[in-house]
């Protein structure tokens, strides 16, 4: 990840100093309702890191990330080893609900 934060900030000028990540485990049944990683009243949160965790998902298992964008939903499967990077107070998104446990590592790029 540090070589990640480098290459932006030497390339994109993000100014990142800093991140979060942890584990994510969704049982089945479960979703995370739409939202904006960035806080209202914190704007440390920049970039929008999820890498997926989960051998032989296939159609069907559900928990795709739903990803809104001038009010037009597309949805991303959370395919094994797929990365998925934005900017966190910029695309509004969601969890759809999961028929198999779900697994990925999310995070957050900050700025102090």
């Amino acid at each position: 990840m540090d070589s990640f934060i480098l290459h932006l900030n030497q390339t994109c000028y993000t100014g990142i100093t800093g991140y979060e990540f942890h584990y994510t485990m969704y049982q089945k049944g479960s979703f995370y309702k739409k939202h904006y990683d960035q806080f209202k009243n914190n704007g440390s949160r920049k970039y929008s890191m999820i890498i997926y965790l989960n051998i032989g998902w296939k159609l069907g298992d559900g928990g795709e990330l739903c990803i809104y964008k001038k009010g037009i939903a597309q949805n991303i499967s959370p395919v094994n080893c797929k990365s998925v990077f934005f900017k966190s107070d910029k695309l509004e998104h969601e969890v759809l609900t999961t028929n198999v446990v779900r697994m990925s590592i999310t995070g957050w790029l900050k700025v102090n």
